[in-house]
């Protein structure tokens, strides 16, 4: 409810967390993403037929929406994508990943590059991920952190994904989250209207 994911496996769901605060708030790791907002009520549910989950934070002094979705357009390829928007007024927001492998019992290093960042562990298995910004990140003990503010109607937008893949990767293009957020919504629905078919047919 608060824009902090607390428990992710990655790049498969059976693998091991690389987000895992949800089991040790200060070993296990989290994506932390919110507005800097006092008195907040939250509100949190999917864009109907979607697996889009909308959280609203509310305030007297503005409104902010987080988008966050797994976008289906290239299966194989495993990737979250969260974007932020500045519904009412303007306001600032501030975003942490912070990712600890393994469960917690893998270190990791950073390799930094042009508002993205590499995060590749010193366990076993070697996993490696890409967080890519629209806003410039900073870095400090093992995190990528941003602070940026937008106007009313203005978004910002984080793609994770898997980075053992050497291949090209879609989300480098410049409209990959809106085009890949219209693609979920319409495909997810297209299934959603086939399985109603089926079950009116069967």
């Amino acid at each position: 409810m608060d824009g902090s994911i607390d428990f992710m496996c990655f790049p498969c769901f059976d693998s091991p967390s690389i987000f895992a605060a949800m089991l040790d708030r200060r070993k296990g790791g989290s994506f932390k993403l919110s507005p800097a907002l006092d008195h907040v009520k939250h509100k949190q549910l999917y864009l109907p037929d979607s697996n889009i989950l909308l959280t609203r934070f509310l305030s007297n002094d503005g409104v902010a929406e987080i988008s966050d979705f797994m976008p289906v357009d290239e299966p194989g390829r495993t990737r979250l994508v969260r974007r932020v928007k500045a519904a009412r007024g303007e306001l600032r927001f501030r975003m942490v990943c912070d990712p600890r492998f393994d469960y917690g019992r893998a270190g990791h290093r950073i390799e930094k590059k042009k508002n993205q960042a590499i995060f590749i562990s010193r366990g076993e298995d070697e996993t490696a991920i890409r967080l890519r910004s629209e806003v410039p990140l900073r870095f400090a003990n093992g995190q990528a952190m941003a602070e940026f503010r937008l106007r009313e109607g203005e978004c910002a937008a984080f793609v994770l994904e898997d980075a053992s893949q050497r291949s090209e990767s879609r989300a480098a293009a410049r409209d990959y989250v809106s085009e890949s957020f219209q693609a979920n919504a319409e495909f997810l629905a297209a299934m959603g209207a086939a399985i109603e078919i089926s079950r009116a047919l069967a």
